[in-house]
């Protein structure tokens, strides 16, 4: 029983971020690894690739989810309460980062592509060992109901925005407001000042309301900007102290 003690205290000074040289080798050896998985597969994108090439992504990619795996699994291990770690944001990026390679068993991939894409997931496993982003994550929990509350309000002007443009343009130019649910793209792009140009206002009053509509965006697109700096500012100073 001490022997499997010390094993597991051993393990988790390893695989849990501590200042001593193995935990740091570990955290930079795992990140090399991601690192080098999303290289891989952005080149897995790039068509006429040669079969020898692509058995060489493979490997790299095999390589990759068996270490991911061992290292899921030792982290289940080592936690001390094991369902708050398997269902935490970092557990669940964790099993994410994994998933695709084994669901693809048995699977036609180029049916399922969108599991492909949960190989994406591996970006956040950096998250773990970037201290900036620690930062960025404990700014959004700080700010979490602010950015709620603004959310919030967020939708209700894209679906107020939506309904003006429907009544003033729709007679004008069905083709684009035929419904209110047609003109919630014209709404998305224009309250976050995006304005593709393929949909826009050709009566007066559609242009009036849209000018309105453009000076709320532009206070849209400021106010997270604020809320997550005065929150990345508090947890900057709650380390300091």
């Amino acid at each position: 029983m001490f022997y499997f003690y010390c094993m597991k205290k051993q393990i988790k000074d390893i695989v849990e971020i501590n200042d001593n040289k193995r935990s740091r080798y570990f955290s930079i050896f795992i990140q090399f690894l991601i690192l080098l998985s999303i290289i891989t597969f952005s080149v897995e994108t790039i068509p006429d690739l040669k079969p020898q090439t692509r058995n060489i992504l493979q490997s790299i990619e095999l390589i990759c989810v068996v270490i991911f795996t061992i290292e899921y699994l030792l982290r289940i291990f080592v936690a001390d309460n094991k369902p708050k770690f398997i269902f935490s944001f970092f557990g669940i990026i964790d099993l994410l980062a994994i998933l695709p390679f084994y669901l693809s068993f048995g699977i036609d991939l180029r049916s399922l592509r969108a599991l492909r894409f949960l190989r994406l997931f591996r970006v956040l496993k950096l998250v773990r060992y970037n201290k900036a982003m620690k930062h960025f994550s404990k700014a959004i929990k700080l700010a979490k109901e602010e950015i709620l509350l603004f959310l919030f309000i967020t939708l209700i002007l894209i679906y107020f925005s939506a309904v003006g443009i429907y009544y003033f343009e729709n007679q004008a130019q069905p083709e684009h407001f035929s419904s209110i649910f047609d003109s919630l793209w014209w709404s998305i792009i224009t309250l976050t000042t995006v304005g593709y140009g393929d949909v826009y206002p050709i009566t007066v009053g559609g242009r009036i309301f849209t000018f309105f509509m453009l000076m709320i965006g532009l206070g849209i697109v400021a106010i997270p900007t604020g809320i997550i700096s005065s929150a990345l500012t508090k947890s900057i100073e709650k380390k300091g102290d």
